[in-house]
């Protein structure tokens, strides 16, 4: 089945390039020049990655990412970005945004981004829109905890990528390796942080699952984290 990709870039000449190449190598392309195009695309059409131009007239790269986010949490998305805008890039990392080239860019580089990032998602599990957990559920689209006595707690996008990763593998332990590799999409050879334990402590805390005797976040000592099952309708 060939795979169709979203292009939003106001430069004419970038989006015939980009398009050009992405055709030549087989690939479906719908193209969007404004971020006002951009985002009715992105919320309507059917496509399998998007690659998004951050500075755009109408509607900026990070209005499309947002909404992107919330609609479609696992879509993989590469920004297009330009060569001195590093704290764009920053953020657009940080608010879910799989990966980014750098304009200029070669179209090898291009390929190869976008063949990696949509190799990375097929290993991706299926999404979830919704989770039951003790006193309330886990609402994956609003990025929110809500709790049967009214309460309600907000889940940063890097709190409910993980939570929606280890509920989707509920009742396996998950590795931190693993976890690093599909969550944080960092390669984990060589690396020790606290980073996963600390997103874990937090998340315990907004679930009311008690850090000490933990339920629904359970440690497996030495090997990793688990999404209790049980506990989940």
């Amino acid at each position: 089945m060939t795979r169709q990709i979203l292009v939003v870039e106001d430069d004419a000449a970038i989006r015939r390039a980009v398009a050009d190449a992405l055709r030549f190598s087989g690939y479906a392309v719908i193209q969007a020049a404004d971020g006002t195009g951009g985002l009715e695309a992105a919320r309507s059409r059917q496509y399998d990655l998007l690659l998004l131009d951050l500075v755009l007239p109408g509607r900026d790269g990070f209005e499309i990412l947002a909404e992107v986010r919330r609609l479609r949490p696992a879509m993989p998305v590469i920004l297009l970005t330009a060569r001195g805008d590093e704290a764009d890039r920053v953020r657009g990392l940080r608010d879910g945004a799989d990966d980014y080239v750098v304009k200029p860019f070669s179209v090898k580089e291009l390929l190869a981004r976008v063949e990696a990032v949509l190799r990375r998602s097929a290993e991706r599990p299926a999404d979830l829109a919704e989770i039951a957990v003790p006193g309330g559920c886990i609402d994956f689209s609003r990025r929110e905890v809500r709790f049967e006595d009214g309460r309600c707690q907000e889940l940063s996008q890097r709190e409910i990528e993980l939570i929606r990763y280890l509920a989707i593998n509920a009742g396996r332990t998950v590795s931190r390796e693993e976890i690093l590799a599909n969550v944080w999409r960092i390669s984990p050879q060589g690396i020790a942080t606290r980073t996963i334990d600390m997103c874990i402590a937090r998340l315990r805390e907004k679930l009311a699952d008690d850090p000490q005797r933990p339920t629904i976040l359970v440690t497996v000592r030495g090997r990793g984290y688990k999404f209790n099952r049980s506990v989940s309708c």
